[in-house]
Formats: structure tokens, C-alpha cells, sequence
């Protein structure tokens, strides 16, 4: 007879045991080298979270592109700059690959460094010695050098705003030779040089005589430059109208209650041609806009904004959240509330951390995906899981707010696979918004994590159930490794939505996200 000590059927028996501790000192995974470079250049900003400072954010992001093909450093930089809509770790990739593979740097730089702020901070990480040199070097300066050869004279002179380093800065740099007049005087009054006025860009011309005096212009003659160029002027109401008329897409969303300070919402037709411009399709997606900067554009809006402009902002949220796939069968989403994620999801940065936490990121995924599957429900957890009082017709925003504000505790990550189990409640995609640092179910040495013996359980019912896990903050673990029926993936973009439809349609290939990340064309 068998021994039943040693064959009896007992929950995880068979799963893969936990082979590290997370941040939280929990059971948890390691991500191969591939899969935590993506997880951190998709979620991590290079300043200090929860568990992680930003000196070791970046050691760790530099020593796992060591560990990998330079090829799959140059398609991580590409995929979470346009696809991820990340800045600092896209531009922090393309300089490791300064020092990884000159050439492939050269490649992608282009790509990756698609505008002015990529490009100011690429210098700084260049020149912070962080890469393994303290100069650009002779390819990263020639790069940098045709870029701003690249760039038309207008072009130029708007992205001369930013400092740290500032355009000026660059130029001082890298000495980019002026092939004319005009962009000769335009580099000697960027770095304060002796420079012919008349010789100067016209739009550079119209700036400096309508800073001289605005008064003396009216709202048609505003120079095209970007807001933040003119805001410290002395405008008239007429100047702030026409500024919100002329901004971006961007700037008109982080500048309304700027705009209604300045009483251009009191006009009705200015009110109308922004709520048009915030609900625009086209507009909202060369923003290249996070679903959660609209939800903190709502929750911000001052007492008096017009109703309109907070009507287009739930409009513009409906359209941001159209990766959000409609799935066939039964789906759960499980934000996690306790009290980790209520750190900034961008994480902490003297003088510019996020007001938006991880907490809030959760809750707007979880509550998108209930706007497009009106079946599904969401089952907060923490230390416990939280029943919520949600209505799938409410607006995302609404629902958002409300798992926000749900009480907090532990991080539990099994909770809420095992309500299911306890009720022997049935699912077809289960999907996880979480930092996954679980400590309060912690297993034994040599076992599984909680979350996966509980997942086995929830398979003997639902055997052809997938479980989706996205993770908010960079940490380099997870609470179930990826397998067949189990997707990690980090980001807090729409693009998280279109990789887990693909998922859910089983058309993902096997490598699951980083075999998505090995698509991108060098």
C-alpha cells in the first residue's frame, strides 16, 4: 500500500515552491531577469515607494539589464516609451545601452527619445555617472546633436522650456553646428550670447516683443508658444481665453483650474471648446494619456468648475479605457486597498511626488473593467476582502472613488481567492491590481505562496479559468508565477488592457507579456 504520509492529497502539494521573500518579508516568486526589467520599466519611476528607495530602484533596474541580451534592453526601452508611456526608465535603458551596445542605442534613441523632456532626461542620466560614464561620449553626443539638427527652429524654441538640464544647457554641451542664419541667432539667445535680434526665428521675435508689453497685443497675436512660457506674464482675460483655446490637449487638462481662476469658464463658448477638446478621441490618444492623470484631473477640479468641463472629463475617462476588453463568462478583479498602496504610484520625489496612489490606479482598473463587463464584480481585499456597494452603471469615476475610500489594513493577497473558495463562487478571469507584497498569509519553507495553493483550489471547479495579475509598483516579485493559465504584468497604461484580452482569447503567445515585449521592432 502507498504511504499516505507521503501521497495523500493535500492543496499545493504539486505547485511550484516560493523561492524568495518579497519586500514585505512574505513567500513569493522571482521574476526572471527578463520579466523584472520590464516589471520595473513599466511601473517604476526611478523614486522612492513603499518598500524601495530610488538609490535602489535604480541599482536594481541597471543590474537586471546586465543580466539580459542588450537586444531585450533596447525592446524594453521602446515598448514602455510607447506603449507604457513611461519617461525616466525608457530614457534611463537607452543610456545603459550607451555602455551595453553603442549600436542599439543608436538604433532605438530616435524612438525612445521622442521629445524634448526625453531628451533632458537623458543628458541628466548620462552626466549623473549612474551609467558607468560621467560624459555622453562621441555616439550619445552625436545623437543628441542631430536631434536638435533635426528639429525645425520653432520646434526648438518651444522645447526650450524645462531645466535640469535645460535645452540651453544641452546646446553648451554638444555644440550643434547652426546650417543657418536664423539657427545661428536662435542658439546664441538660448545661451545668452551677443546674437543679431533681426536674425532671430519670426516666432521668436513675436515672443520677445509681446513679452516686452502684453497689453499691447490683443488675444489673436498670443504668441504660439508653449503655457508655461507666458503664464508669468502680465495677460488680460482675453489673453487667458485665447491661451485655453491654443493649449494642448495636456495642458488644457492640468490647467483648468488655472484657466477658471482666471474666469475663461465664465465665457460659455470657451467652456464649450474645452469640453469638445477634453472628449476629443484623436487628442486623447496623442496624449498618450494615463486613465488615472483623468481621474486625479476630476477629483481636483475645483468646487465651481463648470459641469460641462466634469462631464468631458468622464468622457475623456470612457474613451482612455477602451483597451478594456468585454469578456465572455464570469470575471472578478480584486484591488488590493491595504495600507502599502496608499503610497503615490509614481512614488515619492521631493517636490514633485504624485498625488494619485497606487490605491487609486486599483480601484480605476477595477472599476473600468466593471463600466465594460456589467456581470463582473469586484472584490476589494487587505488583510480581509471588503464587499462594496458598486453599481456597473455608475461612471468609472464614481466607482473609482468609492473602492479608494474602503477602509485598509495587511496585505493578504489570498483573501480573495479564498472568499471564492469558502462560497464556492465560480469564475472565468480573475484579475488581480495589486503591489503583490502579501505577508499575512505567509507559507511554510518549502511550500507554495497562499494565493497559489488557493488558486489549485479554485482550478479543481473552474479548470479552465485564467488568472490575470497586475502589479502597480516595481519590486521584482510576484505571488503566482506565470504559467499557462496565469499572466504577470506590469503598467498602469491601456496598453495592460489589450495584452490581457489577447490573454483571455489564448492568442498571447506563450511567453505571455515578455513575448510581447519581444515583438517590438529594433
Amino acid at each position: 500500500m502507498a504511504n499516505k504520509a507521503i501521497f495523500s492529497s493535500t492543496p499545493g502539494a504539486m505547485l511550484p515552491k516560493a523561492n524568495t521573500r518579497n519586500e514585505a518579508g512574505g513567500s513569493a516568486y522571482k521574476l526572471s531577469p527578463q520579466h523584472a526589467l520590464a516589471q520595473y520599466a513599466a511601473t517604476g519611476c526611478i523614486n522612492g515607494t513603499f518598500y524601495a528607495t530610488a538609490d535602489e530602484q535604480l541599482e536594481r533596474i541597471l543590474n537586471l539589464a546586465g543580466q539580459v541580451a542588450p537586444e531585450f534592453v533596447a525592446r524594453v526601452a521602446l515598448y514602455t516609451r510607447s506603449k507604457a508611456h513611461m519617461k525616466d526608465t525608457p530614457a534611463l535603458l537607452v543610456a545603459a545601452l550607451s555602455v551595453l551596445s553603442p549600436g542599439l542605442m543608436a538604433e532605438v534613441f530616435d524612438r525612445v527619445i521622442d521629445n524634448a523632456k526625453m531628451l533632458r532626461n537623458f543628458v541628466q542620466i548620462m552626466r549623473s555617472g549612474m551609467v558607468a560614464r560621467k560624459s555622453l561620449g562621441s555616439l550619445p553626443k552625436r545623437m543628441v546633436q542631430q536631434w536638435i539638427e533635426r528639429r525645425s527652429d520653432d520646434e526648438l524654441f518651444r522645447a526650450s522650456v524645462g531645466s535640469a538640464p535645460s535645452l540651453a544647457d544641452i546646446i553648451r554641451m554638444v555644440h550643434p553646428k547652426p546650417a543657418t542664419a536664423a539657427r545661428a541667432a536662435l542658439f546664441a539667445y538660448l545661451i545668452g550670447k551677443p546674437h543679431d535680434a533681426s536674425a532671430l526665428p519670426e516666432l521668436v521675435r513675436q515672443f520677445e516683443a509681446f513679452k516686452a508689453d502684453p497689453s499691447q497685443f490683443g488675444e489673436a497675436a498670443l504668441p504660439a508658444v508653449p503655457m508655461d512660457m507666458l503664464t508669468s506674464l502680465k495677460l488680460t482675460d482675453g489673453h487667458w481665453k485665447a491661451l485655453a483655446r491654443k493649449a494642448s490637449w495636456q495642458s488644457l487638462r492640468m490647467n483648468l483650474n488655472t484657466f477658471a481662476r482666471h474666469r475663461v469658464f465664465d465665457d460659455a463658448g470657451c467652456v464649450r471648446e474645452a469640453a469638445s477638446k477634453l472628449r476629443d478621441p484623436k487628442a486623447i490618444a496623442a496624449a498618450r494619456v494615463f486613465p488615472y492623470q483623468l481621474l486625479a484631473a476630476y477629483a481636483n477640479v475645483g468646487e465651481t468648475m463648470s459641469p460641462r468641463i466634469k462631464e468631458a472629463l468622464q468622457d475623456a475617462m470612457e474613451i482612455a479605457i477602451g483597451n478594456v476588453p468585454k469578456i465572455d463568462g464570469k470575471v472578478w478583479v480584486f484591488p488590493d486597498v491595504s495600507g502599502s498602496m496608499h503610497s503615490p504610484v509614481t512614488g515619492s520625489r521631493k517636490g514633485s511626488t504624485s498625488k494619485v496612489r497606487c490605491i487609486d490606479v486599483a480601484a480605476l482598473m477595477a472599476a473600468a473593467v466593471l463600466r465594460k463587463n456589467a456581470t463582473a464584480e469586484v472584490l476589494p481585499f487587505s488583510d480581509k476582502v471588503v464587499m462594496p456597494d458598486l453599481n456597473p452603471r455608475d461612471s468609472v469615476m464614481t466607482n473609482a472613488q468609492r473602492l479608494a475610500s474602503l477602509p485598509s489594513g495587511g496585505t493578504n493577497c489570498s483573501a480573495p481567492l479564498a472568499h471564492l473558495n469558502q462560497k464556492g463562487l465560480d469564475g472565468d478571469l480573475l484579475i488581480y491590481v495589486s503591489d503583490n507584497e502579501s505577508w499575512m498569509d505567509n507559507a511554510g519553507r518549502g511550500q507554495s505562496t497562499r494565493t497559489m495553493a488557493e488558486w489549485q483550489l479554485f482550478k479543481r471547479r473552474n479548470p479552465k479559468a485564467r488568472m490575470v495579475c497586475i502589479d502597480v509598483q516595481p519590486y521584482g516579485t510576484v505571488q503566482a508565477p506565470d504559467r499557462s493559465d496565469i499572466l504577470n504584468i506590469g503598467g498602469f497604461a491601456d496598453a495592460v488592457f489589450t495584452v490581457i484580452s489577447e490573454f483571455n482569447d489564448n492568442t498571447l503567445n506563450p511567453e505571455h507579456w515578455v513575448g510581447v515585449i519581444e515583438k517590438e521592432t529594433i
